[in-house]
C-alpha cells in the first residue's frame, strides 16, 4: 500500500473537510476566496493571513480559481468520451487539427519576430556606419584641404 493512501486526505479524514471547502470556493470564484479573507481579517486577523497565504501560494490570488485548472486537468468535456465513437474520433481529429494550426502559427509568428529583429539590426548597423562616414568625412576633407 502506498503513502499516499494513507494520509488523511486520501482516506476521507478530518481534513477532508478542507479540500471540499476549497473545492466549494472554488465553485463559486475568486470573490467568494476574498470576501473569506476579509471576514477572517475581520474576527481573527491570523486566519485573514493564512488564507491570503494560502491564496498567494496556490496561485488562486492571480489566476484562474477554477480547481481544475489549477490542478492542472484539462476540462472533464475533453478527455470524456460522449459515447458516439463517430463524435468522439471527429472531436480528437479537430483537436489535433487545431493543435497543428496553433503550433504553425506560432512558429510564423517566431520567423517573423526573427526577420523584424534581423531588419532592426540591419538599419541600425546602416546608420552607424553612415555616422561613423559621415564623422570621419569632414574630417578628411580638412585635413587634404591642407596638404594641398
Amino acid at each position: 500500500m502506498s503513502t499516499y493512501a494513507q494520509t488523511p486526505i486520501a482516506s476521507g479524514g478530518p481534513l477532508r473537510w478542507l479540500a471540499r471547502a476549497a473545492d466549494w470556493l472554488d465553485q463559486r470564484g475568486k470573490f467568494a476566496w476574498i470576501a473569506l479573507m476579509v471576514i477572517g481579517f475581520v474576527f481573527v486577523w491570523p486566519v485573514g493571513l493564512a488564507i491570503l497565504a494560502y491564496m498567494i501560494w496556490s496561485k488562486r490570488m492571480f489566476g484562474p480559481c477554477n480547481s481544475r485548472r489549477t490542478r492542472g486537468h484539462r476540462a472533464p468535456s475533453m478527455t470524456r468520451s460522449s459515447g458516439n465513437s463517430a463524435f468522439d474520433a471527429y472531436r480528437d481529429e479537430t483537436l489535433r487539427r487545431l493543435q497543428d494550426e496553433q503550433a504553425s502559427f506560432e512558429s510564423f509568428l517566431e520567423r517573423l519576430r526573427q526577420a523584424k529583429d534581423k531588419a532592426e539590426f540591419d538599419q541600425f548597423m546602416e546608420d552607424r556606419a553612415k555616422a561613423a562616414k559621415d564623422s570621419a568625412g569632414p574630417a578628411n576633407d580638412n585635413a587634404e584641404g591642407q596638404n594641398a
